[in-house]
């Protein structure tokens, strides 16, 4: 597997809350949610209840897009990611892990009901101006 540039991966692990945009019958939506990232799936897992809008729109159009961002109103500083990826519930092993994971930054998400879910990145783009204005890095995954 292909892993993205340092500088991506730096960023992505800095932050915890994204951005999850989906879709349903032609009819956007967003949510945000506690992430905990994966390097070795490069994958996002957070956690989220059936009953939301975004995971009812994902068991239809498991297809989604995202960002998370620095906030920031000093235009020098402006870092951010824009992604794409497939979202699903691990199973096995991967489940294991991702609870793992997920569990060890967020503990107090042990006392909730909820569903663990794995976006599995496709496309992640950088903006980072700190490396010159407008600067993006692009990842891809090999398909």
């Amino acid at each position: 597997m292909n892993k993205p540039d340092k500088k991506i991966t730096e960023f992505i692990l800095k932050h915890h809350v994204l951005t999850l945009a989906t879709s349903k019958n032609n009819s956007p939506w967003c949510a945000n949610c506690f992430y905990v990232y994966s390097e070795d799936e490069n994958a996002f897992i957070f956690t989220s209840d059936d009953d939301t809008k975004h995971i009812r729109d994902v068991k239809e159009n498991n297809k989604v897009a995202g960002s998370v961002v620095l906030e920031t109103s000093i235009v020098g500083k402006i870092q951010g990611i824009q992604f794409t990826g497939k979202m699903y519930l691990p199973e096995n092993e991967l489940k294991k892990k991702a609870r793992k994971l997920y569990m060890k930054k967020y503990p107090f998400a042990k006392l909730m009901k909820t569903q663990l879910w794995v976006l599995d990145l496709d496309l992640i783009k950088l903006t980072d101006n700190r490396l010159g204005f407008g600067k993006k890095l692009i990842w891809r995954k090999e398909l």
